[in-house]
């Protein structure tokens, strides 16, 4: 399940921009793919670098999240441990990389429907849309003691 954190949402919102605005993206390169450009949007690295990183795994994002442990040492632990950081379990790796999530895509505008993993459009709308949802579940998990809300706060002059 989806743990919301404004590093992740903050993430999402900036690799669907650059998208929108036209960066490169590829669905069968590391690091211009959607876990590639959410990398891209949550570190310093090139999509070059993440390629370079990733190559020192196997496979693609999904085997690479299920096989590698992140406290190898191994550069792609690199990789993995950033986006753990970001709040993303395996499977999340895996959803974000195919747009599977039904979570997700039951919050669609104009509802549930399935999405191409590789169709830059349907990755704008799918990273936007998790970022949407993220945010309502972390406004749901915040409370305020009722006391708190009454409580006087000082007026700086």
């Amino acid at each position: 399940m989806l743990h919301p954190t404004i590093e992740l949402i903050e993430g999402l919102r900036k690799a669907a921009a650059t998208l929108r605005a036209g960066a490169y993206y590829a669905w069968g390169h590391h690091g211009a793919c959607n876990c590639g450009h959410l990398l891209q949007a949550t570190t310093q690295l090139s999509k070059e670098e993440i390629r370079a990183y990733a190559h020192t795994g196997p496979g693609e994002w999904t085997e690479i999240a299920q096989e590698a442990c992140s406290v190898t040492g191994a550069p792609i632990s690199l990789l993995l441990v950033k986006l753990e950081q970001l709040g993303l379990t395996p499977t999340d790796i895996h959803n974000v990389e195919y747009l599977e999530d039904r979570e997700v895509l039951k919050q669609l505008p104009g509802g549930f429907r399935w999405l191409k993993r590789n169709v830059r459009e349907d990755v704008i709308l799918y990273f936007e849309t998790m970022a949407t949802l993220l945010e309502d579940k972390l406004a749901g998990s915040i409370t305020v003691p009722l006391e708190q809300l009454f409580e006087e706060t000082p007026v700086m002059a």
